[in-house]
């Protein structure tokens, strides 16, 4: 209820991003997540060629970022978000109507380059209405951006019951309906005169270095979020035998999502800096990790019927509802931090770098994961993923504390009143 009436304060334009979101991302996990089988089953390729589809997808979005986040500076937010959502549409549609390998990289590249131009647009936007309401406007956009991909691929099962295409075209319909509510709906807004280059304003913001060393902490935000997806996922399969059992970590994160991300960002945001908001967010993101470290690896997993697989994935599920904890306390300080690093004008940029730099990170990061997943698995040490995220973590907090000491990180401007 809290969260709907927070929603009702804000304008019509933040409150059709907020829509937004949760569509963009019912749109693509009901899809995405699929895909890599239906390229390998369905349509029998190798997994090498299958690599390279997914691959492109992913590289075509983050390397671009810094284009989407230019052209929402020099063009506007408004025209960029709807472009990015006219171009997810026709991607999203090759990919249910060609089967052959030049129209799926067709696809891939044009559902990247979408994600790459309304992601920081969607930001910039947001940040520029929200006024010194950021930490809640963002906020509420992760409570939106959450929800969606948990019915995402709640959807997406069922529709595969029908076929991959069916998913597919549902998934174009839904950025079709998104693309025609922004233009209708969202506001334009005048854009002011750019003075120098594109390139002039890339060195501007890579000449930043306290923003640089920033989006570099973060590297353990992005690496520990996306363990939502790899590594509790099996984690939970395998305490219990299930293959169901991943579905419980994301409903249990969406409910305290729903529930508390509100409440964490209000009593949080006038008590204390957002620097050290973000350094234990981080922390609890990273010790989120050492409960399935704990019984990692114990023998009988899934046995005892299901009280005893219940109880095996209790372990799995704290440390998965303090990750979700730790991301509801950090994540709104973070987005509301990046446009303060540097002009108004180049809040777009600020973000599409921010993206790129800590996107490439975090996939170093990633691979760092998936190595201790082997590793551990084949050395008896099914503990030593766990503790890769645990050391991400700590690692992160340390760092942004490190940038706060040094007053490195923007400070909220304090206005006192007679």
């Amino acid at each position: 209820m809290k969260t709907w009436s927070e929603m009702r304060a804000f304008p019509l334009a933040i409150r059709l991003l907020l829509v937004n979101q949760l569509g963009v991302n019912i749109g693509f996990y009901l899809l995405i997540p699929y895909l890599a089988t239906h390229l390998g089953q369905d349509l029998g390729m190798s997994a090498a060629v299958v690599g390279i589809v997914l691959g492109v997808r992913n590289l075509s979005q983050q390397g671009l970022f810094i284009l989407g986040g230019s052209a929402a500076d020099r063009l506007g937010a408004r025209g960029v978000i709807i472009a990015g959502c006219a171009l997810r549409t026709v991607g999203f549609a090759l990919f249910a109507l060609g089967d052959g390998l030049p129209v799926l990289l067709a696809a891939s590249i044009l559902s990247g380059l979408a994600g790459a131009l309304f992601n920081p647009a969607v930001r910039a936007y947001l940040a520029a209405e929200a006024g010194d309401r950021k930490a809640e406007a963002f906020a509420l956009f992760n409570i939106f951006a959450t929800t969606g991909a948990l019915v995402g691929p709640l959807i997406g099962s069922a529709l595969l019951l029908v076929d991959f295409r069916a998913s597919a075209l549902t998934a174009a319909a839904i950025f079709a309906l998104l693309t025609v509510a922004q233009a209708a709906v969202l506001p334009a807004r005048e854009v002011p005169a750019s003075k120098g280059s594109v390139l002039g304003d890339w060195r501007e913001v890579l000449a930043n270095r306290a923003f640089l060393a920033f989006s570099l902490a973060m590297v353990g935000m992005f690496t520990m979020e996306n363990q939502l997806y790899l590594l509790l996922p099996d984690g939970a399969r395998r305490a219990t035998g299930w293959d169901g059992a991943a579905g419980i970590v994301f409903l249990v994160g969406t409910l305290a999502n729903l529930t508390l991300q509100m409440r964490i960002t209000r009593s949080l945001k006038e008590r204390g800096s957002r620097a050290r908001w973000v350094a234990v967010g981080l922390a609890l993101m990273g010790v989120a990790f050492v409960p399935p470290m704990a019984v990692a690896g114990t023998s009988g997993t899934g046995g005892g019927g299901a009280g005893g697989a219940a109880l095996a994935l209790v372990p799995v599920l704290a440390g998965a509802l303090l990750l979700y904890v730790g991301v509801m306390i950090a994540q709104p300080f973070v987005m509301e931090l990046i446009p303060e690093f540097g002009r108004a004008e180049l809040t777009g940029t600020y973000f599409g770098i921010f993206y790129v730099v800590s996107g490439i990170a975090a996939a170093v990061g990633n691979t760092v994961v998936g190595w201790a997943m082997d590793a551990g698995g084949h050395g008896g040490a099914a503990w030593l993923p766990w503790a890769c995220c645990l050391a991400f973590g700590l690692l992160s907090a340390a760092g942004v504390g490190w940038l706060h000491r040094l007053r490195a990180l923007p400070v909220r401007a304090v206005v006192v009143t007679a």
